[in-house]
């Protein structure tokens, strides 16, 4: 087998829309309120795919959003009764867990963050995530009441894969989701109050990657690498679930591929796709745990797009040259 292919890697996403423009609880309700969410979501899991959860994101600033005052009077740090209740449900649940916050550092109240942290499965923090661009009011420089700007863009080795996070207003700017490429980002977790989905289309296609949003209105969706919304639930609706794969091929229209029947009448029920006629274009996984999807796809003589597009990309510079 060759060994650049990659086997099936199946994970179960939770996410959410909740508002907080309510009166703020304290911390011991707001919690109690997210554990309650956390507990819904693996609810849901079990009923859907028959397991847990393999990780959660909350909407920006879940933890502290609805608090009043500057940015620097809402922070808290994070060590205490908010790394307590995380780490427990981390470990109860056996999932991963992205926990936004107005977030106080070193107990310096005056320098605070808009942060997520990510808990591993152990309950373990992984890292913290710093929002690189704080929303800024139009003409001013007033970065959200006080918030101090991030500095580093990380990608974070889960079991699964390579996630990233972005935060609200970082889906405007193009630095993080170069570095986040760069670094071979497959999956971005993108916790914010906006719940546009033009842009993060754009993000998903450009950069093949799936995103994830958690919002505070409106909407939350589970955007493909081919741009497609692949999930999404819409206020009533609080909890989207679902389950990804994030060893793919991305093939564009071919006369051999028929739309993906000639993949499902060779390979039945161990292929899974979604052809979009509208963009000639489809995303295909295997289900089979043994067999990955490039292979499948080479035994109808296809192979992915993208890598088909770079052979393009040289051959048509070599033509170009070679007939100067």
């Amino acid at each position: 087998m060759n060994k650049n292919y990659k086997l099936p890697r199946k994970i179960i996403v939770g996410t959410v829309i909740q508002n907080f423009w309510t009166e703020y609880p304290g911390i011991e309700k707001r919690l109690e309120e997210l554990s309650e969410i956390i507990e819904q979501i693996n609810l849901k899991s079990i009923e859907k795919y028959n397991r847990n959860v393999d990780i959660v994101c909350f909407p920006e600033c879940a933890v502290t959003a609805g608090k009043k005052g500057k940015s620097f009077e809402k922070a808290l740090p994070f060590e205490g009764i908010i790394r307590e209740t995380f780490s427990y449900l981390a470990q109860r649940f056996r999932s991963y867990i992205i926990v936004p916050m107005d977030l106080m550092e070193n107990g310096e109240r005056k320098k605070c963050y808009n942060a997520c942290i990510l808990i591993d499965r152990n309950g373990k923090v992984m890292g913290i995530y710093k929002k690189l661009y704080p929303a800024v009011v139009f003409g001013t420089n007033d970065m959200e009441g006080g918030i101090h700007p991030g500095k580093e863009v990380t990608v974070f080795e889960c079991d699964f894969g390579k996630i990233g996070i972005q935060i609200c207003f970082d889906m405007e700017f193009d630095y993080g989701w170069k570095e986040m490429a760069k670094k071979g980002v497959e999956i971005v977790f993108w916790p914010t109050q906006s719940p546009q989905t033009a842009y993060p289309a754009c993000r998903a296609m450009k950069y093949r990657i799936y995103i994830v949003s958690s919002t505070w209105r409106n909407n939350a969706a589970i955007f493909e690498p081919t741009g497609k919304i692949l999930a999404q639930i819409r206020e009533p609706e609080k909890i989207l679930v679902e389950e990804i794969d994030l060893s793919y091929v991305i093939l564009s229209w071919a006369p051999q591929l028929k739309n993906g029947k000639a993949l499902k009448e060779k390979f039945g029920d161990k292929i899974g796709f979604r052809y979009y006629e509208d963009e000639d274009c489809g995303i295909f996984w295997s289900n089979d745990p043994s067999i990955p999807v490039e292979k499948m796809v080479e035994e109808i003589g296809l192979g992915d797009w993208y890598k088909e597009k770079r052979r393009l990309i040289r051959f048509f510079n070599k033509v170009r040259k070679e007939s100067k």
